[in-house]
């Protein structure tokens, strides 16, 4: 299986950008992480990241015919992005949407998510782990069966 791996503004800035929401640990830790999990579960994974929304959109159409699945962290235009919705729709790709912090339990604008209509779950509040766990749910419901 091949998962693409997208995350959006200011998560470059992971282990500097407030850290008693985001954690200590940096973009490369993430990155680092996600790309050990992949080989160890014999998957493919393309990670991207971009302060840009229309670089993301024309990531995630990139993916119609190269990819089985998108994991996404869309940050701050989770809250703001309708070209993220309807390039996601677009593909029509199974996607599981990432929110490292809890967001539910954070500013009443974050509870908001455009992204979240044409995304298959949602993985909030697990830190790093909550990347896992999505690619886990996209090998365990959308992976090759043997």
């Amino acid at each position: 299986m091949k998962i693409l791996i997208i995350n959006g503004p200011n998560l470059n800035m992971l282990g500097i950008r407030e850290p008693d929401i985001y954690g200590k640990g940096t973009y490369k830790d993430l990155c680092d992480l996600v790309g050990s999990y992949a080989l160890n579960k014999g998957i493919e994974v393309c990670i991207y990241q971009s302060n840009h929304e229309g670089d993301l959109v024309d990531k995630i159409q990139s993916a119609y015919g190269e990819f089985e699945g998108i994991v996404i962290n869309p940050a701050a235009y989770t809250h703001t992005s309708v070209a993220l919705l309807d390039a996601l729709k677009a593909v029509a790709l199974p996607a599981v949407e990432v929110h490292i912090s809890d967001v539910s339990a954070r500013e009443d604008f974050r509870k908001i998510s455009y992204v979240r209509s044409a995304c298959v779950k949602t993985v909030s509040g697990k830190g790093f782990a909550g990347y896992l766990e999505a690619i886990d749910y996209l090998l365990n419901n959308y992976g090759e069966k043997e």
